[in-house]
């Protein structure tokens, strides 16, 4: 059994994508992300046997209802850091029966739905997956079998995470895959690098909306 899961936050203008918002403005910064989610949501709608929206906070619940209708939604851990919640995450997949489990971020919404499949694959003969991003981090973790010991203690929102998370499997001696490397989409550069990308990417109508919008806030803005 397979389970692809998604963080996300709540679009509140002025508490997501932050450095975006300093470039845009809170309410566009907060608008863009919303369609992140929305895209994604869509764009993976077939990937594993089931999908879990694991959002925050608890009482926007309805506002992640309004935005789709296949995915399980899932409070994420609160209160806990950013590994906590993770960490709570991959145990109650584990726990409920599921052998492979793979969890992404919001902030790629034009990942390619091939290296989730791939991320899959890699968990028949390894015990974690990982996604390298652009930016020092992952977008991607996946693990087969038990939680990797990668949460605790961790240098979130550092370029120095990847590395250090390498680190600790290499030194538990985990078999680990590593996928392409993707990015983010946190500053105005990281935008206009998805406005270039989507540009060669034609036949996903949520990968037109997005387009559609990107270029809208990137003209706006120049």
């Amino acid at each position: 059994m397979k389970l692809l899961g998604m963080f996300a936050k709540y679009w509140e203008p002025g508490q997501v994508k932050t450095r975006l918002a300093a470039a845009l403005d809170e309410q566009r910064a907060a608008r863009v992300y919303r369609l992140f989610v929305k895209t994604l949501i869509h764009r993976l709608a077939e990937i594993g046997d089931r999908r879990v929206l694991a959002f925050t906070p608890a009482d926007r619940e309805h506002d992640f209802r309004q935005v789709q209708s296949t995915w399980h939604l899932q409070h994420q851990l609160n209160p806990g850091n950013l590994g906590d919640r993770m960490q709570h995450f991959f145990e109650t997949a584990l726990r409920d029966g599921f052998h492979r489990v793979v969890l992404i971020g919001s902030d790629s919404p034009d990942l390619p739905i091939d290296v989730l499949e791939r991320a899959f694959e890699q968990l028949h003969n390894h015990d974690v997956v990982l996604g390298p991003s652009l930016d020092g981090g992952y977008y991607l973790i996946g693990a087969a079998g038990h939680v990797p010991q990668v949460f605790d203690g961790m240098p979130w929102s550092s370029p120095d995470l990847w590395k250090t998370t390498v680190a600790r499997l290499t030194e538990q001696g985990s078999h680990f895959a590593v996928l392409p490397t993707w990015y983010d989409v946190d500053t105005l550069t990281d935008l206009t690098l998805l406005s270039n990308k989507l540009a060669r990417r034609i036949g996903d109508p949520w990968l037109e909306d997005l387009r559609a919008l990107v270029d809208s806030l990137l003209h706006d803005n120049a």
